[in-house]
């Protein structure tokens, strides 16, 4: 991109002015944008909007001081982009005021009207690439000649050299008129996922940050976010001006990032009145899309995921839909052997004690179970709370059981998994003896989780070899029904298939597991209490699996229930 210069630059730049309120207001690629005021403004416009807005009220009181710089982190799909727009659009002059603020909690400070549409903002995307780019230098001369140019169009009276570094040339704004810019930064960690980018290039890309916004007195406030935390990406002080906020370990601004249960449950209410023949309940979205924990020690939904599902009114994998088993797979496949017991454990729903190491996600090897689980939980494969880690809900076990059926390195996990079918339609026609020779065929795999210690290992091999059935059932464990908790309800998805309530018991017998089923009234959960629309009609079997530890035989038995 050519910078205008001379008589063709200042041709330019009356070309782009725009009047004003009396004034001028020009347009730029990254300086005083409109992208991230029409991307908010289409966001406020949507049924299932949050209002988030007074993460701004925190960045108010940080405007020119030394504690102005913010890196928040999170997972994808974490609303980063949607208050990066929020940021932009707030502080941005505009041509013109359409309320855009108007009625959100923001306006109630009373410092905020005083900076709403009042500064001059610079806001980079750093996922974005330049038409055809496949080099680091076409990359960052994007964003350079696009500074440049903005910088020359909207100050054309100063005497500027494009030549001279962006740093410099703003460095002369300030120094002639005073003014300063607020920074918001989007993806900034996106060139470390750039396969074209080497390390010695990465390096001179925080470099480039360094210089453009580390100690500049132009830089009024600047609001970073990504993926990745900044430190350890290099042993030097590059960008440590800034003060990070991840969802692990900070507290501050965990309530603007994810939807909490209030927030769903207003969602929740909008949903209903705005759709026609509602399909979603709201036990439903707790299951798919809830389980993540910040350091505060809350509970937050995948906001992405929660508007897709209202949206389209049904209930699928979003966040996951682009092949994540491949990327949970990319974090395992170093050290399978370690890991491979947690995973049956925390497919199973269990948590496994784990060291966050924070930072662990920029390392280019993972071969520790620390390591791999901490960049996991960066990522959003995994959650964290009160040191251990655990897969936060059905979204996400979805594409763990993706995995486990495609990825034949798993080794016996895969193994079982591909016999999942066969124990799902030996159960449904009542075949007892097929049911006993897969768990054998289970148990006999040199594996120290099939010693059945305890019941929580053997539901773990249990949930394991019905893996199939959650291509046509809602599985649940550990399900309160009736009198008493159950070990596994399925809940069919087809009206023809017949609903399960399986119950195992440790040194107990098949008949003992069944009895208790009946005894306790868990059918009452598929179908429903007294009073209640039938949740379910059809036929219930009762399923009793048991373990001999003294004979090691495994026994089942399959009974309708009336």
């Amino acid at each position: 991109m050519a910078c205008p210069t001379g008589r063709a630059a200042h041709g330019k730049v009356r070309r782009r002015l725009r009047r004003w309120k009396g004034g001028f207001w020009t347009v730029g690629m990254f300086l005083n944008s409109r992208a991230p005021y029409e991307a908010y403004r289409e966001m406020r416009q949507d049924d299932y909007f949050v209002d988030k807005s007074m993460l701004i009220g925190e960045l108010l009181p940080a405007l020119g001081r030394k504690s102005r710089y913010f890196c928040i982190t999170r997972p994808r799909r974490f609303g980063k982009t949607v208050m990066a727009n929020m940021v932009g659009a707030f502080f941005a002059k505009t041509e013109k005021a359409d309320g855009l603020f108007e009625g959100l909690k923001i306006m109630e400070a009373k410092e905020a009207s005083a900076h709403l549409h009042r500064h001059d903002v610079i806001y980079i995307d750093f996922s974005r690439l330049p038409e055809g780019s496949c080099s680091y230098d076409r990359y960052i001369t994007r964003i350079t000649d696009g500074l440049k140019e903005d910088i020359l169009c909207q100050f054309p009276d100063l005497e500027q050299n494009p030549n001279h570094g962006v740093w410099d040339m703003l460095q002369r704004v300030f120094d002639k008129t005073d003014r300063k810019f607020i920074f918001v930064i989007d993806e900034w960690d996106a060139i470390f996922h750039m396969p074209f980018v080497t390390l010695r290039e990465r390096q001179e890309y925080l470099l480039f940050l360094r210089n453009l916004l580390k100690d500049q007195p132009y830089a009024e406030l600047v609001y970073m976010t990504g993926i990745l935390p900044i430190a350890k990406y290099s042993d030097g002080s590059e960008l440590n001006m800034f003060l990070e906020y991840n969802m692990v370990t900070a507290e501050r601004f965990s309530g603007y990032f994810g939807f909490s249960d209030s927030e769903v449950d207003k969602l929740f209410e909008i949903y209903q009145r705005v759709t026609d023949q509602p399909k979603i309940s709201r036990e439903d979205l707790r299951l798919w899309y809830d389980g993540y924990c910040t350091a505060l020690g809350e509970r937050l939904y995948n906001p992405r995921s929660i508007v897709s599902a209202l949206t389209d009114n049904q209930v699928r994998n979003y966040w996951t839909s682009s092949g994540t088993y491949d990327s949970i797979f990319g974090y395992l496949k170093n050290n399978i052997a370690d890991i491979r017991e947690d995973l049956v454990l925390m497919f199973a729903g269990e948590r496994i004690p784990a060291q966050i190491q924070e930072y662990a996600a920029v390392n280019m090897e993972l071969d520790t179970k620390d390591e791999i689980y901490s960049a996991m939980v960066v990522y959003g494969l995994l959650t964290y709370e009160d040191g251990y880690v655990f897969i936060p809900n059905r979204e996400l076990m979805d594409s763990y059981a993706a995995m486990m059926r495609k990825e034949r390195s798993l080794g016996y996990i895969y193994n079982l998994a591909r016999e999942s079918k066969r124990m799902l339609e030996a159960t449904l026609l009542g075949d007892t003896k097929t049911m006993a020779e897969i768990l054998k065929y289970a148990h006999d795999t040199e594996s120290p989780i099939f010693s059945y210690n305890s019941e929580i290992e053997l539901s773990a091999v249990v949930n394991l070899v019905y893996l199939a059935a959650r291509d046509w059932y809602r599985v649940e464990r550990e399900d309160k029904a009736g009198e008493g908790y159950v070990d596994f309800i399925f809940y069919p998805q087809r009206k023809d298939l017949a609903g399960i309530i399986l119950e195992l018991k440790v040194d107990d017998t098949p008949e003992k597991a069944i009895q208790q089923i009946r005894d306790r009234n868990y059918a009452l959960r598929l179908k429903g209490k007294l009073g209640e629309k039938p949740r379910y009609q059809g036929r219930i079997l009762a399923v009793g699996i048991s373990y001999s530890r003294k004979t090691k035989e495994h026994r089942c038995k399959v009974e309708v229930l009336e």
